[in-house]
């Protein structure tokens, strides 16, 4: 990890704090890191936390610890020690997949579509109702889906579903059960200008663009939600879930599965190459895109918000799909344990993107 790289984790920690409400500050533009100082230990330290505690309104040492528990698990960190007044000093995995990285990528490869769900027996029924209109169906339908994978009893209903949302969209409710609601949350996102033009997308471009924006935001139709080009945000998702799925593919004729472990060393000889620099380089963001997963999920069903794991989706793609091209053997190479753990990495990817997508009700081909 570069401290390039290691500046815009640390930058992730504090955006993760702020949105789990843990520090109320704004995120700063970026996060000096340096070789720590008389009295620091490991590879870099950070300042940061002093810097954010006076805004923040804590000290700087209940800052740093706040932060250093975001930083703890994130794939190339390999450890994180708080010194002095608040100084963050952090030792990196330089293979980029050591123990924190391979459990993460065992975990999620075990759970599939099903990583960062909760199972969580009893509590509130959360009751959805949504307005006669497509978008809060379509959101209310989705918002249900995510409580539920937070092990919340959700039900859905609404004040009418018009028959063509159903056949285009896939939109409908459950009808509201018959549970006594302790919870009851009326769904009523901007509506959508023009329905017809939104449906003429079809199914999937269709969903996306309903769910991408914020709630409070307006809907922007068009046909660049059917563009496949790197331009689309959704193409990029689908993109790289099907490269993932071609990976494994590949593999298997090659001979060699997906096993989590190090990713290999840049410059390690035939065995490396150019492969193990590009997958060095991506690994940490996709890594710690992929650990955030779980609270992303369950931010998106507390705050009845499904464009936050839309926009997750995205981010998950754009930081994966520089590692893709490295993950197989190239020319003379033989697969190694290095490839059976990059073919790991990116079939967690693949997880991720299926099991995002399927929340959002959204297909996730293994061809493009």
């Amino acid at each position: 990890m570069t401290p390039v790289e290691l500046s815009r984790t640390v930058l992730h920690a504090v955006r993760r704090a702020v949105d789990a409400g843990e520090l109320s500050v704004a995120v700063p533009e970026r996060a000096v890191v340096t070789p720590p100082g008389p009295g620091g230990c490991g590879d870099y330290a950070t300042n940061v936390a002093l810097q954010l505690a006076r805004p923040a309104g804590q000290t700087p040492q209940r800052v740093a610890e706040v932060l250093r528990r975001r930083l703890v698990g994130v794939g190339g960190i390999a450890d994180v020690v708080l010194t002095g007044p608040g100084f963050i000093n952090i030792s990196l995995d330089e293979g980029g997949g050591g123990a924190v990285g391979v459990g993460l990528v065992a975990e999620v490869l075990r759970a599939g579509g099903r990583y960062g769900y909760v199972e969580r027996a009893g509590g509130a029924v959360v009751r959805l109702h949504c307005a006669r209109e497509v978008r809060a169906v379509v959101v209310g339908e989705v918002v249900g889906r995510l409580l539920r994978a937070q092990g919340v009893t959700a039900r859905t209903s609404a004040e009418g579903v018009e028959p063509r949302w159903t056949d285009v969209l896939g939109a409908r409710v459950d009808g509201g059960g018959s549970e006594a609601a302790e919870v009851s949350v009326n769904v009523r996102p901007v509506p959508v200008a023009d329905p017809d033009s939104l449906l003429a997308l079809g199914r999937d471009a269709g969903r996306w663009a309903l769910l991408r924006p914020a709630g409070h935001d307006r809907v922007r139709g068009g046909a660049g939600g059917l563009v496949q080009r790197e331009v689309n945000p959704l193409f990029r998702v689908r993109y790289v879930h099907a490269r993932t799925r071609a990976l494994a593919r590949n593999a298997a004729d090659l001979g060699f599965s997906a096993e989590p472990g190090a990713l290999g060393e840049a410059g390690a000889g035939a065995g490396a190459g150019a492969g193990a620099e590009r997958v060095l380089l991506a690994a940490p963001a996709t890594l710690a895109a992929l650990g955030d997963h779980p609270r992303v999920l369950a931010a998106a069903a507390e705050h009845r918000a499904p464009d936050r794991l839309a926009r997750h989706l995205v981010a998950v793609a754009d930081a994966a799909l520089p590692l893709l091209p490295g993950v197989l053997p190239r020319g003379g190479e033989k697969p190694s344990a290095a490839h059976r753990a990059r073919l790991a990495l990116a079939e967690a990817v693949g997880a991720v993107l299926a099991g995002g997508l399927s929340l959002l009700g959204i297909d996730a081909p293994d061809h493009i």
